[in-house]
């Protein structure tokens, strides 16, 4: 009969301090992904003053709290005793009894061990019931006279076998170096069934849990466990250590450890980091383990208040640049918008890339304040050469791994197993970019942080290179350094622009700061996550971090940073909707957030969150909303009041070679412009003002949107109106010089008082007032029939 394994860790009287246990628990709640909580019961015996303030971070992590003992009696004046019905109140649920140190060194017989298991049966209390030899009882081959004697006095008095496990101790063993072999604890635990069999049933003896309690440690509990008769351990000095998961691990491992191997033998053939492997292990950890990602309405309150950037009061301090470094994220390939290449080289205004303009802002400064400020890129394999290349010119950046470093790579994961995904016709199909909170393990496993932190560098400032609006800024920086926080997250208020992406929060539990981004939000509670009233402030992904507090996080975590998981449904060939289903694993880098005791966050003003996603923010870029400054900054004009345009462009305009078709003479005039969509095939000539809202919509084949000015309307190119003195004849006349460029479904705009209609077979031409009323035209209008 298949019968569930189950480990307990007694601790005894140890470790010295309950801060000593708690951080234990958090070392094993980083591996607790290793086991399956189906296939393994983890039960924890801390001593006893600890047990109420360390249950729940146990079973947090899916671990049971046990009693080293519990009184034979029940209540009454028993001084030093805690009874069966006092574990049970306080919601223990586990208790050990019988221990051969109890029996050796409090000299508890066999009888008082056997009325601890009736208070405890008559409680409804698990019980695991210690049996096991001395070394003199096996040397005198008295090992099942022992274990025998020891049960035969509690057999009795067991009337719920479910609630007993049997852990077998040989006493010889334990913290002896003696180490009984997998074929002598076999040998020993199947006397023990055997009896359980002739002397209560064979039902019971089939069901029962039997443990083995004889130095178990991570190098020699696989060969025991794999042992019919050895039902799991329990286990003494090993359960003080964070490998203790190992032991676990290997009786119930879960998904993770199934799958694990293979991963790791892929992304060592690739020569990965061992920070990017232990980053991507704690990731499929969480996904393998059935974890919920999502963060719910109920786990979450709103942020209500942040400090304002207005209103700080501090003095710039600019000897704060020598010890910061600016890095700007430059992975991206822009395929989105139809590139192949880094979208930082797209031209921007006047001539400038955004590389170009980060590259001259870092120059601005060094000549401003007489310093050289430390710059540098994570770059992914696919934008590192054409960016090496495009900044050779600046040769005051540095070069090589001086200016960059590159973003690691993650397998992407097969959904219906968690296997690696594999494809044949294009192995480079079996990768993907595992977001950009691999920031912190690149800079990690490529030796970026520890070679900052060896030159002196403490603060770093970091954003993504297509937010020309994330600049250094002076203000900022002083104030982060004076603040002391590890972490430093730049807010801005939402819009209902912003409504569908992340926002900042609370954890309802610790009160810290956290980021819930879309991916993250049950479907269910989408309302209130898009509520901008409730949920006030974005992350603009522009991030201060204390570079000697990201160390002391890795060092605290054993080389990660246990960042929030995402997962993407994806096929392996993003073109091939038939290949295999995979899952894309993706961590945010502004979701570290609530990985440093202490973040912060400051609310900016709209000005420094610029960036470019889409062509329509491209368009606007262009436009004369936006002025390049003395230092090489992109910023809204003071007449638009720290209010962007808004651009909605047909999506036959989302690649940049279309956007640019659109406009072969630059943008249209957008100062005074509050929304601009186009809906259709045009161009727009040179000359072309916009104010307010106006709307453009063409149907039919492309038309140039003439020069003038269009303020609070909607055209609709298709409408064409030609003034002729001829009546009907003219609009003949007119029609075949116009032939293939006219529509149906024409409008004239200004028309008031309509003498005549004449309809013909080319068009309609209407006698009428214009204007004031002064003056009298035809107006031929011509549609396609």
């Amino acid at each position: 009969m298949s019968r569930k394994f189950i480990v307990g860790g007694n601790w005894k009287c140890n470790p010295g301090t309950q801060k000593e246990a708690t951080d234990l628990i958090h070392a094993w709640q980083k591996q607790a992904n290793v086991f399956d909580k189906e296939k393994v019961e983890v039960v924890i015996c801390p001593p006893a003053i600890w047990m109420d303030g360390l249950k729940g971070k146990l079973s947090a992590i899916g671990m049971s709290t046990c009693s080293q003992n519990v009184s034979k009696t029940g209540p009454g004046a028993f001084t030093g005793e805690w009874t069966a019905e006092s574990l049970v109140d306080l919601g223990v649920s586990w208790t050990l009894v019988g221990h051969s140190e109890r029996r050796s060194k409090y000299g508890e017989t066999d009888a008082e061990t056997a009325e601890k298991v009736t208070m405890c049966q008559e409680q409804g209390l698990n019980v695991i019931l210690c049996i096991g030899e001395l070394l003199e009882e096996r040397e005198a081959g008295k090992t099942d006279e022992v274990n025998k004697r020891q049960l035969a006095a509690c057999l009795p008095k067991i009337k719920d076998w479910s609630k007993i496990v049997i852990a077998y101790e040989p006493v010889w063993a334990i913290g002896t170096g003696k180490v009984a072999t997998p074929e002598q604890a076999e040998e020993t635990q199947a006397a023990i069934r055997a009896y359980l069999s002739s002397a209560v049933s064979a039902d019971v003896a089939s069901k029962v849990r039997i443990q083995y309690g004889g130095s178990v440690t991570p190098e020699n509990c696989k060969d025991l466990i794999s042992k019919p008769n050895i039902d799991g351990f329990l286990v003494g000095g090993a359960s003080l250590k964070p490998t203790f998961m190992d032991i676990i691990g290997t009786v119930g491992p879960s998904k993770l450890m199934e799958v694990w191997p293979a991963y790791q033998a892929k992304m060592e053939k690739e020569e990965l980091s061992a920070a990017a492997i232990a980053a991507f292990k704690y990731n499929l950890g969480v996904l393998a383990s059935g974890a919920n990602v999502m963060l719910p309405e109920t786990l979450l309150d709103p942020v209500e208040t942040l400090q304002d950037f207005e209103k700080l009061n501090v003095k710039p301090n600019s000897s704060l640049l020598k010890s910061t470094v600016i890095l700007k994220l430059n992975g991206g390939l822009g395929t989105g918008m139809g590139l192949d290449k880094a979208k930082s080289l797209l031209t921007v205004t006047e001539g400038n890339s955004f590389l170009d303009l980060i590259a001259k802002q870092v120059g601005s400064m060094n000549k401003q304040f007489k310093t050289k400020v430390k710059f540098m890129l994570m770059n992914s394999f696919a934008t590192s050469a054409d960016t090496l290349e495009a900044l050779s010119s600046y040769e005051e950046l540095g070069k090589g791994a001086d200016l960059e470093f590159v973003q690691n790579k993650a397998p992407k994961v097969t959904a219906s197993d968690l296997s690696p995904a594999t494809w044949e016709k294009e192995p480079g199909h079996e990768w993907c970019p595992p977001g950009h909170g691999d920031l912190y393990p690149a800079m990690l496993g490529s030796g970026t942080l520890d070679k900052l932190l060896k030159k002196g560098f403490k603060y770093m400032f970091v954003s993504n290179s297509d937010n020309l609006g994330a600049t250094m800024d002076l203000k900022i920086l002083t104030y982060f350094a004076n603040s002391g926080a590890p972490f430093m997250m730049e807010a801005a208020e939402r819009t209902a622009a912003d409504s569908k992406g992340g926002h900042l929060a609370k954890d309802k539990a610790t009160g810290n700061l956290l980021l819930r981004e879309s991916a993250q939000c049950p479907k269910e509670d989408e309302k209130a996550f898009q509520d901008t009233e409730r949920y006030k402030f974005f992350n603009t992904n522009n991030l201060w971090v204390d570079l000697q507090a990201l160390k002391a996080e890795f060092k605290k975590n054993d080389g990660l940073l246990p960042l929030p998981v995402m997962k993407n449904n994806k096929t392996v060939d993003p073109r091939d909707k038939a290949s295999t289903p995979v899952l894309q694993l993706e961590t945010a880098m502004g979701a570290a957030i609530q990985c440093f005791e202490g973040s912060t966050a400051l609310v900016v003003p709209r000005s420094r969150f610029a960036p470019v996603k889409t062509t329509g923010d491209l368009f606007a870029l262009r436009s004369d909303a936006y002025t390049l400054t003395a230092d090489f900054r992109i910023t809204l004009k003071e007449e638009r009041k720290n209010v962007p345009p808004t651009i909605k462009l047909d999506d036959m305009y989302k690649f940049v070679d279309a956007m640019e078709k659109l406009i072969p003479n630059g943008p249209p005039s957008l100062i005074d412009c509050k929304k601009v969509v186009v809906e259709g095939d045009m161009t727009f000539a040179k000359g072309v003002i916009l104010k307010g809202e106006v709307t453009f919509k063409n149907s039919g084949a492309s038309k140039e949107v003439a020069a003038g000015t269009y303020e609070d309307k909607t055209v609709e190119l298709e409408v064409l109106a030609v003034c002729s003195a001829g009546g009907p004849a003219a609009a003949e006349a007119a029609w075949g010089a116009l032939q293939g460029g006219a529509r149906a479904g024409l409008r004239v705009h200004g028309l008031q008082d309509v003498r005549s209609v004449v309809a013909g077979p080319f068009g309609i031409a209407f006698d009428f007032v214009w204007g004031s009323g002064n003056e009298h035209f035809d107006m031929a209008i011509f549609y396609r029939r």
